[in-house]
């Protein structure tokens, strides 16, 4: 009886370590899954970093340009307004040189009279 009692520690003993070393190659396993998940997640935070930086620049840029448009815009206004006053100007001096004209051909309607 104790030789079956030693047969089954034996056995019981060897299935203990089988099963330790499955255990053992388990949790080797998952510490390397579990570092490449570190890995991949340091890899998607330095990417979202890089992605938050660039829309920072590219926002600062956007509102540059905002203003250089805004700035073009009232450039742009007042350039039309410049060109409806000198177009007014020119009207008048139109008129001004039409009554100078019809002037002149009195004054010279008068002497050749």
């Amino acid at each position: 009886q104790l030789h079956l009692i030693m047969l089954e520690k034996k056995e019981l003993t060897k299935s203990l370590e089988m099963v330790q070393k499955e255990l053992q190659e388990k949790e080797s396993e998952m510490k390397r899954e579990i570092s490449e998940y570190k890995d991949r997640l340091q890899a998607e935070k330095e990417h979202q970093d890089a992605l938050t930086e660039a829309n920072q620049k590219n926002e600062v840029e956007i509102e540059a340009c905002q203003d250089k448009i805004n700035s073009l815009e009232h450039f742009i206004s007042s350039q039309k307004l410049e060109i409806e006053h000198l177009m007014s100007n020119k009207e008048e001096l139109n008129n001004s040189l039409k009554e100078a004209n019809q002037t002149l051909g009195e004054l010279l309607k008068t002497k050749v009279r």
